[in-house]
């Protein structure tokens, strides 16, 4: 259950999940290699068949038509193989990230995830341990709404339980913090960790009270 939060004094920070907790590539080189395509080739239908996927279709569904579009028949042998190496390569997170979110996690500044992200791939986020830090994890098969719909927004917010003007929030995609800074959310794009801790000490971030301003608790 997620824990309601009074919106007027704390701010939370959250993050999208491939691109900016996750590298990308990873995924797609063991998909690849796994299948025996080149990379680039895979590319094209793995991310044509995307958007469906992760608004909520079923992987053998996802799985077949990216097999189709390479002359591949996938057996449900094949589709299990396949989703398991994805979810592998779309949730590990960079040591550096790790370092990030433990330290705003144990200054108290609620934590969450809003991505695009197949279920399977939101429930491995969810049994992992390194996502206990996350306040809320919301993934767009879990609302069947992908970024940049404004309602993903309003989505997360429910469950967040801040207001648009308390949240910040880092993507890797133009599109998508551009529709987060009209719902309201102080958006940014994600540069890496560095460029992160820059914009935090801008938010008024950098010394943990997870207050507009840094405010000292009081």
């Amino acid at each position: 259950m997620e824990r309601s939060h009074s919106s007027s004094e704390t701010t939370a920070v959250v993050y999208d999940l491939g691109g900016v907790l996750v590298p990308s590539g990873g995924a797609l080189a063991a998909l690849s290699g796994a299948l025996g395509v080149p990379q680039d080739e895979l590319a094209e239908p793995y991310w044509a068949y995307r958007d469906g996927y992760d608004e909520g279709d079923a992987p053998a569904a996802y799985w077949q038509r990216v097999g189709a579009a390479l002359g591949r028949r996938l057996d449900g042998e094949w589709v299990a193989r396949l989703d398991r190496i994805d979810v592998a390569g779309w949730s590990r997170i960079a040591d550096d990230v790790t370092a990030m979110l433990s330290s705003l996690a144990a200054s108290g500044i609620p934590l969450g995830v809003l991505s695009n992200a197949p279920a399977s791939l939101a429930d491995a986020v969810r049994r992992s341990a390194w996502s206990t830090v996350f306040r809320s994890l919301v993934f767009s098969s879990d609302v069947g709404l992908l970024k940049p719909d404004p309602r993903v927004y309003r989505a997360a917010d429910d469950r967040l339980g801040f207001s648009p003007a308390n949240v910040v929030f880092f993507d890797d995609r133009p599109g998508n913090v551009a529709a987060a800074r009209a719902h309201g959310w102080r958006a940014h794009v994600w540069t890496g960790c560095e460029g992160a801790h820059e914009v935090l000490a801008r938010e008024g971030l950098r010394n943990g009270t997870g207050r507009p301003g840094g405010a000292p608790d009081g």
